[in-house]
């Protein structure tokens, strides 16, 4: 029985590895995090592979699998957040040093750009902040943060670009000093 379950398991990875590794890159906005997901949940399945058979729809229960891991995920940075901890990615940083019209050398002071970056981010409107945050730096969506905060998805964007439009100034500054 184990041995169906395996072979069962195979054919739903090369069916649906794709596609969930599309899903999970849209989700946590990194390939090489989606990766890491897609496989935990594969290699869960595999380690469960025995149980494998009383599982009708095993895309399905593979698709729940890798949600919960990224759900799991956005918890952990969520924590981290809250806990003062802050992680910007490196196409988050060049957008907002490009919206501030910095060229890449700039960009080769990164460590110090974090700073500023951090700081700025501090410094902005909670309401601002706050998609910063959610949608920049933990990776929701607009839909997602609407529906988790009861705030229209035009509401958040305009609040993401004022935010933007703060950082980016407040980079100009740091790069005149």
């Amino acid at each position: 029985m184990k041995e169906a379950g395996k072979t069962r398991l195979e054919a739903a990875y090369r069916e649906n590895r794709g596609g969930f590794l599309a899903w999970a890159a849209k989700a946590t906005r990194s390939l090489a995090e989606a990766e890491d997901l897609v496989q935990e949940s594969f290699a869960k399945a595999l380690a469960h592979s025995d149980s494998l058979a009383a599982v009708d729809d095993l895309a399905a229960w593979l698709f729940s699998s890798l949600r919960n891991r990224v759900r799991d995920r956005w918890r952990r940075n969520e924590s981290r957040r809250k806990a003062g901890e802050t992680e910007a990615g490196a196409g988050t940083l060049a957008e907002i040093a490009d919206a501030a019209g910095l060229g890449p050398e700039v960009l080769a002071l990164e460590a110090e750009l974090m700073d500023a970056l951090l700081d700025a981010i501090e410094e902005l409107p909670p309401e601002q902040r706050m998609v910063i945050e959610a949608q920049v730096l933990d990776g929701l969506s607009f839909k997602e943060l609407s529906e988790s905060s009861g705030i229209s998805p035009d509401t958040l964007a305009a609040r993401k670009r004022y935010a933007i439009k703060r950082l980016s100034a407040a980079l100009r500054d740091w790069a005149e000093e």
